[in-house]
């Protein structure tokens, strides 16, 4: 109201301001009385000239703590006719207080203001009714569609244009959309956030949370309602909060191989708020082949004394997990956690975020580059020092111009007469001194298999006996495996 034309006309000057011009104007009242506390209700912008003021300074002062006490916005005083300066009195409990307090060094039309207030006020409550309106039709829209729950967390965050974090009752997060904020700092500040519960028919899943960020037209909290109202009703739908467990996991997984974190503290602040942390702790990197469920695979982790984050997609569980220093992760461990069935992949022991991540990502490596029959088996990384090698070196540009320069001619002779030649490079090269074990792999005839190699040397213009062209080559290809995983 201070910035408003109608009070700028008085030239305003401001005599106790800083944080206490941020107090909400409810309404305004113009009264020159010096009993008029008793009439305010709180909120008020009072209007006055000051003529009825007391005059006695202890007089002014209680005059004063009676407004504040009161609730008052605060106090517009026009100099003039009934005072000629602010009483310092007055002045000396405004600032105590930190209650604003402005002096209007010219005349003005005090109706005007009041009709300047009630405008604005009535202006901001027709916003907040269309608000709620828009509110209602988004989250009504998307608990009918049956949107997930991160789905709702995120139109929560772009609603308020503030981080919003979804907890299950033992405060691990579900699901958060943190905007432009670091996910560390996000979640680290959850002690200050408003929050509501997420509950329907007397049952409690969690709680939405909603850090600090700029006031809403409909207010923070009712947006935050609508959404813990859309979340309650998914669970309801759901039969519970079983997707939550899953959703938190799969999220946690896909952020990670999609490198949407700024950094490794981000990382490890998204881990530890799931209940995985590193420190002190064996970590690796996971893949198990054919599982259809990854809710078993979680609980028998945890039975074995671990704690695991994983995510199920293209028929492979991809997982981290986390033992004590006590319980290395021998192959009988393995089987137990995954199954006694399963082909598992596991990448190297790691104890920080970013070898954890690269040990991950060689797991996914190792199985996207083992597609053989039989079986179960565990499979390590540390095992293959090759794929390990290609997995250390990942984003580096040499490594991958490598691989471009020396398959560019088969790549190209397989995109234009879809053709299997890389495939049949990739079984030479996993069985360097038994060609007919690479024919078997390629599922080829010898003889065919044989044609293939040689058509493979005239376009490489190489020669396939060589041991050191078959090691550029096994590096070229685990690289190229590498980058389309990526």
């Amino acid at each position: 109201m201070l910035a408003d034309p109608v009070l700028q006309a008085g030239a305003p000057e401001v005599i106790v301001g800083g944080a206490a011009l941020e107090a909400d104007v409810r309404w305004v009242h113009v009264s020159d009385s010096a009993g008029v506390a008793r009439l305010l209700d709180g909120g008020e912008l009072l209007l006055s000239t000051g003529a009825g003021w007391p005059s006695a300074p202890d007089a002014l002062r209680e005059f004063a703590r009676a407004l504040h006490h009161a609730g008052v916005a605060g106090i517009v005083v026009e100099l003039g006719s009934g005072q000629t300066g602010i009483p310092d009195a007055v002045a000396e409990v405004c600032r105590g207080a930190g209650l604003a307090l402005i002096a209007l060094t010219r005349e003005i039309k005090f109706v005007s203001v009041t009709e300047a207030v009630h405008r604005s006020l009535i202006a901001a409550q027709t916003d907040a009714l269309h608000e709620r309106q828009r509110l209602h039709e988004l989250f009504t829209a998307l608990s009918l569609q049956g949107a997930p729950a991160d789905v709702v967390v995120a139109e929560t965050a772009r609603a308020l244009g503030a981080a919003v974090v979804l907890e299950n009752l033992a405060h691990e997060v579900i699901a958060h959309e943190t905007l432009r904020t670091p996910v560390a700092e996000a979640l680290g500040q959850r002690a200050d956030a408003d929050r509501v519960p997420v509950q329907a028919r007397g049952v409690r899943w969690g709680t939405l949370l909603a850090l600090p960020g700029p006031a809403h037209p409909a207010g923070r909290l009712t947006v935050l309602e609508q959404g813990a109202t859309a979340l309650a009703f998914g669970c309801l739908a759901d039969g519970g909060d079983a997707e939550w467990s899953l959703l938190a996991h799969r999220g946690i997984i896909d952020d990670l191989l999609g490198a949407r974190f700024a950094n490794p503290a981000d990382i490890a602040a998204r881990l530890a708020s799931g209940g995985f942390t590193l420190s002190g702790r064996l970590c690796h990197g996971i893949v198990a082949r054919g599982v259809e469920s990854t809710a078993d695979l979680v609980d028998r982790a945890r039975q074995a004394g671990g704690a695991v984050v994983a995510a199920h997609g293209g028929g492979d569980a991809v997982a981290l997990l986390s033992l004590p220093e006590s319980a290395p992760l021998t192959d009988a461990l393995v089987a137990r956690i995954a199954g006694p069935t399963r082909t598992v992949f596991v990448g190297p022991a790691a104890d920080d975020v970013l070898g954890l991540l690269a040990s991950l990502r060689a797991a996914r490596d190792l199985a996207a580059s083992d597609r053989a029959e039989g079986g179960p088996r565990v499979r390590r990384v540390d095992d293959r020092p090759l794929e390990r090698f290609v997995a250390s070196l990942r984003d580096d540009q040499r490594l991958l111009a490598h691989s471009e320069r020396m398959l560019a001619p088969v790549v190209a002779y397989d995109r234009e007469r879809r053709g299997d030649l890389l495939e049949v490079l990739a079984a030479l090269v996993a069985h360097p001194g038994n060609r007919s074990a690479a024919a078997a792999a390629s599922h080829l005839s010898r003889s065919v298999f044989y044609q293939r190699l040689t058509l493979i040397a005239d376009l490489l213009g190489a020669d396939l006996d060589d041991g050191e062209t078959l090691a550029a080559l096994h590096l070229a290809l685990s690289a190229r495996r590498g980058a389309a995983h990526t």
